[in-house]
């Protein structure tokens, strides 16, 4: 079953490894006789359907999840093999995406409106008066 990150990158299921193994957690007797838990890898660094510029992009960007080159991700909340199998599908498809997504746009610096500066100054002055009617009259 081939992975679709995107519309333009499809990952052949050739070049996905997966693994499974006796989860933990809730399910009786169930979970101690079922590999209900699934390990998906893929190695970026071998991988034919990427770019150059896209393996750099993200070899660079999933630096910390690599390991030689090969991410893996695993899914264990369900007593099912099955949709375990499907939600580390969609784990690996969102950190693939994730990874080759253009930067975000720099944030413009904007500066407040004239409106906006004497309105706040306008409530400042209001709590010094505020204030100032709290205290103890001056003696004379």
């Amino acid at each position: 079953m081939d992975l679709e990150v995107s519309p333009s990158l499809t990952i052949p299921a050739a070049e996905l490894g997966w693994r499974f193994s006796r989860s933990s957690g809730p399910g009786g007797q169930h979970v101690n006789t079922s590999d209900t838990r699934v390990e998906l890898s893929w190695s970026v660094a071998d991988s034919a359907v990427l770019s150059e510029s896209e393996r750099m992009l993200l070899l660079g960007r999933l630096a910390r999840r690599l390991v030689d080159g090969v991410v893996t991700v695993s899914a264990s909340e369900q007593r099912s093999q099955l949709r375990n199998r499907e939600i580390a599908l969609a784990k690996l498809a969102d950190l693939v995406a994730a990874g080759l997504a253009p930067d975000a746009a720099p944030r413009r610096p904007t500066t407040p409106t004239r409106g906006s500066n004497r309105r706040r100054l306008a409530a400042k002055g209001q709590r010094a008066v505020t204030k100032q009617t709290r205290r103890r009259p001056p003696a004379e």
